[in-house]
């Protein structure tokens, strides 16, 4: 159908198409009304269902997030009720370790002071009194000589016995002082013990604070996780988000150890099961058979873990009794060896399927190339060698960052799945506003159209408002006149 059959008048197009727009003015201003509900039932049929969709996904978003609380506040509380029971047991360690010979303690403490009193006591004792005769020899001194010979005799006789009974007990009195004096320096050895045995009662006591003081932090911690206040809350998030970067980063360090060990394995493997058999068209038989080697290492390195109950991902093993779970960690700890071992002898297969492959080359070479012999050629194997027995005991501590990995991604899930719900609830507000606002612009668009027929309309109302007013003034006036 071209455009000239469309047209009235082919001959005059400019008529024509006055008479299509008037025609179509026509028809849309007659159908205004419809088109404007049409427009208005289209908006809410579409707005409608996404604003209810809004809603649903917002009250999902705060259901997730209760649950996510639920489920935060659990765990820190389940990890800080097993750190307080380890503080508790250190602490019953520490009191039994260093409070269980207090008694001993304080009987030597005892026995020490009462030592010291007693020695003490006895540099408290003063000499005896001088002998009553001194009187009787201060009697004699005042007896006058008056040139008398016997009497001066006695006099010195008296006088060379005072002198030896003076000397005598100057004597007695020094002896004496110097045996307090060696008592009082006896003093010293019992004051360093007591100086010592007080200083390991503080420091025991010290110990026994700091540790108290670290349950009474985690036991205020336990209480705000129990009140489920929002500051325990984003603790537990933060740290929850922080454990599963540095588990991610800690696990992406052992995918590449265990990609190293994939290396090692590989071609020997390949000798063994066959370099030509594949699985699929891509993978070969012999990779699968080295990836299945270093999932078994990672799996006994798990057991070897939760046998040692460092690990908790299955309660199941945490929970059998001790004959049980000593032999299941002794069967864990000896396949891992075994495995170990294995590795290390492919390791070395390996160097020599490589040396082997580089002694034909150089046979089917114009040029031989020397031989490295010694010890200096042997560094390379010994090496590789101790790589593969090394790398499964690697490998086997990547459950630990495994299971924080997998307790803090559900945290770090919940709360990326919260943020992705709360978005598409706000793109489907704003989507539903926007259809709403978009069905009022194709309304004002659709009046734009018919804007001669709405103004003719608008001023036949004028008129008409108009001749109604004057005539209700006529009818006023004749009124008034009749009256």
């Amino acid at each position: 159908m071209s455009f000239q059959s469309l047209l009235l008048w082919p001959e005059n197009p400019g008529l024509s198409l006055v008479v299509l727009v008037v025609l179509a003015m026509g028809f849309m201003y007659a159908a205004r009304r419809p088109v404007h509900e049409l427009l208005r039932a289209l908006g809410q049929m579409i707005g409608g269902p996404m604003r209810l969709a809004a809603r649903s996904l917002a009250q999902a978003a705060a259901d997730i997030h209760q649950r996510n609380k639920a489920v935060l506040l659990a765990h820190g509380r389940q990890e800080l009720g097993s750190r307080v029971e380890r503080e508790f047991e250190r602490l019953a360690a520490i009191v039994t370790r260093d409070l269980q010979g207090y008694p001993t303690l304080q009987r030597k403490l005892l026995d020490e002071i009462t030592k010291i009193e007693e020695d003490y006591k006895k540099c408290g004792e003063v000499p005896p009194p001088p002998p009553d005769w001194t009187d009787a020899v201060a009697a004699v001194a005042n007896v006058k000589s008056a040139g008398n010979e016997l009497v001066l005799r006695v006099l010195e006789e008296i006088k060379r016995s005072v002198t030896t009974i003076h000397d005598k007990a100057i004597g007695e009195y020094r002896k004496s002082y110097e045996t307090r004096h060696k008592i009082l320096e006896s003093f010293m050895p019992f004051w360093r013990s007591v100086d010592k045995n007080l200083a390991q009662v503080e420091k025991n006591l010290a110990t026994l604070q700091s540790s108290v003081s670290t349950v009474d932090a985690h036991m205020t911690k336990y209480e705000a996780i129990n009140a489920a206040t929002d500051k325990a809350q984003h603790a537990l998030t933060v740290s929850a988000f922080t454990q599963f970067f540095i588990s991610l980063l800690v696990m992406t360090v052992a995918a590449g150890g265990a990609f190293i060990n994939f290396k090692l394995i590989a071609l020997p493997m390949s000798e063994m099961v066959g370099a030509g058999d594949y699985i699929t068209s891509s993978l070969r038989t012999s990779e699968v058979a080295a990836l299945v080697i270093i999932f078994v290492e990672a799996s006994m390195g798990l057991f070897l873990l939760e046998a040692m109950r460092v690990t908790h991902l299955f309660p199941r093993i945490a929970s059998l009794n001790e004959v049980l779970r000593k032999r299941m960690l002794w069967i864990a700890l000896s396949l891992l060896v075994t495995l170990a071992g294995v590795e290390a002898a492919l390791a070395l297969m390996r160097d020599m399927l490589i040396a082997d492959k580089q002694a034909l080359l150089h046979s089917l070479a114009t040029v031989q190339a020397a031989a490295t012999e010694g010890w200096v050629g042997r560094i390379p194997t010994a090496g590789q060698m101790l790589l593969g027995f090394i790398l499964p005991f690697a490998l086997a501590f990547i459950a630990i960052p495994l299971e924080s990995l997998i307790h803090s991604a559900r945290t770090v899930g919940g709360a990326a799945l919260i943020a992705f719900v709360r978005a598409l609830s706000v793109l489907l507000r704003v989507t539903s506003q926007a259809v709403r606002q978009a069905s009022r612009v194709l309304i004002r668009l659709y009046d734009v159209a018919i804007v001669v027929p709405l103004l003719a309309e608008r001023f036949a109302r004028q008129g008409r408002r108009s001749d109604r007013k004057g005539r209700a003034a006529a009818d006023f006036d004749a009124e008034r006149t009749h009256a």
